[in-house]
């Protein structure tokens, strides 16, 4: 319960936060120019210096967390506290205020999973619950209630954090999702999250080709976010990297600079979740600019490359519909303009995440597509395959490269008496 009231109140700041942003914005247009590079930099600057493990999605860490028990190295520091719970609230909301592309599904992973882990060591004994168990729950319990889907928080933690799941451990995770979706559902109402989607099916009677043919253009976006992200973000990686290693906080601060540059030339739609923009794209409420998938997938990247904490879910799913937008006018007699993007948001999340299923149930859940659930299958399981011929798995690379990170580390001196 804990988790989905984490969840309403993460969703509510952070809408707060990006209209706050816009409303300004409008009114004085070299706004982004200065919140942007100032906000950025004191977000990093406030995560490294008080809440180190907070930065970038946590899905990561959380990840980490959960081999942890199987591998402790003596530098380990703690991802899943309520400090950082505390932190991953605070601060992300701080840089959707200051016009980051970032998403809060993600962080609430790490949220929940450390609502969770805060529980081990206080259950009975009788109940012998492993600490990586209550992790997976509470991660699960954090994307469901996150997205008001829970039998996509089921498949992201079968898909995504703990495969081959024992008994005991299904019937956590089931209370887990339930308590968390019985909360952000009294709170939120029954609404779906991007609302009810006009779909009216295929026009053509070839329609597995043209579903081949966006999973295929959607994995290879994808797989190219995906692998442009690993790159942005390894310790040797770039020309850059020496520059963000050795001086983090100039380094936030150009990004942010390059993020509102983006916004400005995008007509303001890349800042914040791109959760207004896809939902009034699967509407039909509004119309966007051909390049709109374009700028979300540069100003998403850069964010997250930047170092502050924040997810890539919602802003994927904005990616995804800006490409579905850009190929409806070539498609329209073809297929319709709804089915398009629902397609495209699937099949682009599927190919950063390198998760499906999940992705597939996410969308068919968020939309109430169950009329195109095969086509939402055959969409999001070909982006994935395509996705994963261009770069390894994006959470458990990053996972990893944080297990080694830590793995290196030398335990502190103890001094003596």
């Amino acid at each position: 319960m804990c988790v989905g009231l984490l969840a309403v109140l993460f969703a509510e700041l952070s809408e707060a936060a990006v209209a706050a942003f816009r409303s300004i914005a409008e009114r004085a247009w070299w706004w982004p120019l200065l919140i942007c590079p100032v906000g950025g930099a004191a977000v990093v600057w406030a995560t490294r210096r008080y809440f180190p493990g907070a930065e970038g999605s946590g899905i990561p860490q959380t990840m980490a967390e959960i081999h942890h028990d199987k591998n402790s190295p003596a530098g380990w520091p703690p991802l899943l506290t309520l400090r950082i719970v505390f932190g991953k609230i605070a601060l992300g909301t701080a840089a959707l205020w200051a016009g980051f592309s970032t998403g809060r599904e993600g962080p609430m992973v790490q949220i929940g999973a450390a609502v969770m882990n805060s529980l081990h060591g206080r259950l009975p004994r009788r109940f012998n619950i492993q600490r990586r168990h209550l992790i997976v729950a509470g991660g699960a319990a954090g994307i469901a209630a996150a997205f008001n889907t829970p039998l996509a928080g089921i498949m992201f933690a079968i898909e995504e954090l703990h495969r081959g799941l024992e008994q005991r451990m299904s019937g956590l995770l089931i209370v887990a999702i339930v308590l968390a979706g019985i909360v952000s559902r009294a709170i939120l109402g029954d609404a779906t999250y991007f609302g009810w989607v006009s779909y009216t099916g295929f026009k053509s009677p070839l329609q597995i080709i043209w579903v081949v043919m966006i999973a295929i253009a959607c994995g290879l976006a994808g797989g190219a976010f995906a692998r442009l992200m690993l790159l942005s973000t390894a310790r040797n990686g770039p020309f850059f990297s020496a520059f963000r290693n050795s001086h983090p906080i100039r380094y936030a601060a150009i990004c942010g600079l390059l993020i509102a540059l983006i916004g400005l030339i995008g007509d303001y739609h890349s800042f914040g979740t791109g959760y207004v923009e896809t939902r009034n794209l699967f509407e039909r409420d509004a119309q966007l600019p051909w390049h709109y998938g374009l700028d979300k997938f540069f100003a998403t990247l850069i964010s997250y490359a930047s170092g502050v904490p924040g997810g890539i879910f919602a802003p994927s799913l904005a990616i995804g519909a800006g490409i579905g937008n850009s190929l409806a006018p070539f498609l329209v007699d073809q297929i319709s303009a709804g089915t398009v993007l629902v397609l495209c948001a699937a099949g682009f999340l599927a190919a950063v995440t390198q998760a499906p299923i999940t992705a597939f149930v996410i969308v068919m859940e968020m939309v109430s597509g169950y009329g195109i659930v095969i086509d939402l299958m055959i969409a999001s399981l070909l982006a994935s395959a395509v996705s994963r011929g261009l770069c390894p798995p994006l959470y458990r690379t990053l996972a990893q490269r944080m297990m080694g990170s830590y793995s290196t580390r030398s335990p502190p001196v103890q001094a003596s008496p």
